[in-house]
């Protein structure tokens, strides 16, 4: 097997830290705050005062991995800058039912009109957390690495991308500009795998190259190519093995295609070293999380600063 099976396809995504300054990041908020908040939030004006404040819990009704804490912050922050976001846990956590997550303090205004947006975006990145990590957990004795997919909500992948990373897996290429792939149809449009990566590489031989394949033909035609990576694409695990004795450490070989819980054990098995899951975020479920409001009155907030 490779020796470089802790080498990620892409590299990561960076700290949630680093995305919230990324302006496209910043455009997604304000998405958000257009499409839910339009031109108010007629319900909360009509029953809390500009001046109220408030304190606020986040409480978690499910056992997980937490993803996206910091998220949470920069969107009630949108409405509120001098909102306190004091978070219990941090992401990449593993919490259980009950358990206290995040304190907030500021503008109950603010605390009631950005909670669904808050929560629509950390519920869904702590649901990638939780699967992520529910998928390592099955190949902890294993040195395979478990990578994500570009089958991500359009506009949300630096953030599905991150909640993978905090849920202990690998993040594969960010978009179709750091890593060239060759799949199924690239193949069929340049009338073969030998041609297709001649094509690449005279455009672009800075890039690295993986090779979709199905078959051991497929396999011989890729290495006698040098590329890269060779995914090893719905295979059966006892032909997938073949492949991997195959390549024989000439090339990082990636499993894909109808992964569950059920056969990962099996894919990891057959030696391996990377296997991506389109699951991880194309279908992910919520992570269930509560937010109670605790209603406090403005001169005992001033008393208490």
């Amino acid at each position: 097997m490779s020796t470089t099976t802790n080498v990620h396809i892409a590299d990561p995504v960076g700290s949630l830290e680093e995305l919230l300054r990324k302006k496209s990041i910043q455009t997604l908020i304000k998405l958000a705050f257009d499409e839910d908040l339009g031109s108010g939030d007629f319900t909360t004006n009509a029953v809390t005062g500009s001046e109220e404040r408030a304190e606020a819990i986040w409480i978690a009704k499910q056992e997980g991995v937490v993803a996206g804490l910091e998220f949470g912050r920069a969107v009630f922050q949108y409405l509120d800058p001098d909102l306190q976001w004091l978070p219990n846990v941090q992401d990449g956590a593993h919490v259980k039912t009950g358990d206290r997550l995040v304190d907030i303090e500021g503008s109950c205004r603010a605390i009631l009109s950005a909670e669904r947006i808050a929560l629509n975006f950390v519920q869904r990145m702590s649901g990638i957390a939780t699967r992520t990590s529910q998928f390592t957990e099955l190949l902890e004795d294993l040195p395979v690495r478990l990578l994500d997919t570009r089958k991500t909500v359009p506009g949300l992948r630096l953030l599905d991308k991150y909640a993978v990373s905090a849920g202990g897996g690998g993040n594969h290429r960010l978009g179709l500009y750091d890593l060239a792939m060759v799949k199924e149809n690239h193949i069929i449009a340049a009338g073969g795998i030998t041609h297709a990566v001649e094509q690449i590489r005279k455009a672009r031989p800075d890039l690295k190259i993986e090779v979709e394949t199905t078959t051991l033909e497929q396999v011989e035609q890729a290495l006698a190519c040098n590329v890269e990576f060779i995914m090893l694409d719905n295979m059966e695990p006892s032909l997938m093995a073949e492949a991997v004795r195959l390549v024989g450490g000439r090339a990082q070989t990636e499993a894909s295609g109808n992964i569950s819980f059920g056969n990962i054990r099996k894919v990891a098995e057959t030696g391996v070293n990377f296997i991506s899951i389109g699951a991880l975020t194309h279908s992910v479920e919520a992570f269930d999380i509560s937010q109670k409001l605790i209603k406090i009155d403005t001169e005992s907030w001033k008393r208490r600063k």
